[in-house]
């Protein structure tokens, strides 16, 4: 009979132990949370504030948060009551709060949009208690995160990275001064060189859109091409109406 402490320092009992720790841990990380429920979208639906015995429960790219707490806004008459008792992704960026609107569709969405919506799905995770997932479009139903989610999560990372590329090569060529008022309108200024109107190439993977910005040009930099002269401002004035 091997004696018991010679058989705890064999290398054949240590192998054992740390396969069957591994094996432990693999299968627990794979497991989705005990306290995590899934929810179909009927039963999302029965908590949408109408129940004063039910908690409040709102959905945003498949995560389920219950945000009670914020009755006077999400209860039933609250301004952020169409919210409750879905997943309404759509409707944080797009505006839209009726009929088609309050859909967890994604579809068409810029990458700066998609990027909101995770940003609102950080909000939600840092204010409220997540209480579990909704099983359809951004989680199966095991629980497990599906490819709208993955790609969801996906543009929304390329659109940072692209908003941090922008803002690091518009800082190159400074912005130009800006107000406006009711009663004057509105102007463009620079302490150092002229205003001009440049093309954002970055805005149309961002936004989706095209767009321009007004950049200070020092009078050696004037003949670059792509530079738009405001209309009705001279060519080397400082300040601009617009």
């Amino acid at each position: 009979m091997i004696p018991a402490r010679r058989f705890l320092l064999s290398p054949f009992v240590g192998v054992t132990l740390i396969a069957v720790l591994v094996s432990f841990y693999f299968r627990s990380s794979l497991k989705p949370p005990q306290h995590q429920r899934l929810f179909s979208a009927e039963e999302l639906a029965l908590y949408n504030g109408t129940d004063a015995t039910l908690p409040i429960l709102l959905g945003i790219l498949g995560s389920v948060f219950d945000v009670t707490k914020g009755k006077s806004h999400y209860g039933s008459g609250g301004g952020y009551n169409h919210f409750a008792g879905r997943d309404a992704s759509r409707a944080f960026v797009s505006g839209n709060f009726t009929g088609d609107g309050l859909t967890d569709s994604l579809q068409g969405l810029s990458s700066s949009e998609v990027k909101s919506i995770v940003d609102w799905r950080g909000f939600y995770s840092r204010t409220y208690t997540p209480v579990g997932k909704l099983v359809g479009r951004f989680y199966d139903s095991q629980g497990n995160p599906t490819k709208h989610l993955k790609g969801a999560e996906a543009k929304a990372s390329r659109g940072a990275q692209l908003m941090e590329k922008q803002k690091t090569e518009e800082a190159k060529q400074p912005s130009c001064n800006s107000r406006w008022s009711q009663d004057e309108g509105g102007e463009v200024w620079c302490d150092v060189g002229v205003p001009r109107l440049v093309q954002r190439p970055l805005e149309i993977a961002i936004t989706g859109s095209m767009s321009k910005r007004c950049a200070c040009f020092e009078e050696d930099q004037l003949d670059q091409s792509g530079l738009e002269i405001y209309k009705d401002c001279e060519p080397h004035a400082k300040t601009c109406r617009v």
